[in-house]
């Protein structure tokens, strides 16, 4: 199996790019956002690379982290997911966004995709809640209030603020970092109304 590719950009397509390898042209599909960050024509350029074997082809798939390429491999374990559509997600989120947007349970982000409808982003989120914080930047205290509050399992004080910045117009993933801050400073006994302040002053920073 091919896993990186070192050579000349020689031409672009419409999703993919020809390497010329040692005078071997390589045809390498990438996502939209991987190639907008590629060089010219007649550059150098280096790419992870996931090689898909069937029967009648070999398609080569090239990222520009093996991170990148790591949550093409893990989007495609999730039914209804396809190389296709995990390309599409990839275009629209970087690798760090997109573990934001599942250990957060964001559902809207990831179906910003095309091709993504809200059942394949509900099973998204869901199927790789498990995996997503070992990539995400996040506050681990963040991930774990979201979780709370997906499970309905956030004490009713915080469950309260969230939805009081949500219905002033918040995302329901900036209420909850917000919150979750609140409470940090606050203390878990911080009655609705103080998480509420605390968060509006997070969110004006």
């Amino acid at each position: 199996m091919i896993g990186k590719l070192k050579g000349v950009i020689d031409s672009y397509g419409e999703d993919f790019i020809i390497l010329d390898v040692h005078g071997v042209g390589y045809q390498v599909h990438c996502s939209a956002r991987t190639l907008q960050a590629l060089p010219a024509k007649g550059e150098a350029a280096t790419l992870s690379i996931e090689t898909h074997v069937r029967e009648d082809q070999i398609r080569l798939f090239g990222f520009q982290s093996d991170v990148e390429r790591e949550w093409f491999r893990l989007l495609q374990t999730v039914q209804g997911v396809g190389a296709k559509v995990a390309l599409s997600v990839l275009s629209t989120l970087t690798p760090s966004d997109l573990a934001n947007a599942i250990a957060l349970r964001d559902k809207a982000t990831v179906s910003r995709a095309q091709g993504v409808g809200a059942k394949v982003a509900e099973r998204i989120v869901t199927e790789l809640k498990d995996k997503a914080p070992a990539f995400s930047d996040l506050d681990p205290a963040l991930v774990h209030l979201s979780g709370a509050l997906e499970d309905k399992r956030a004490p009713q004080p915080v469950r309260d603020a969230v939805s009081a910045l949500v219905n002033l117009g918040y995302g329901h993933p900036q209420a909850a970092a917000a919150i979750a801050a609140a409470a940090r400073a606050a203390g878990e006994a911080a009655d609705t109304p103080s998480l509420i302040r605390l968060g509006l002053k997070e969110l004006a920073r």
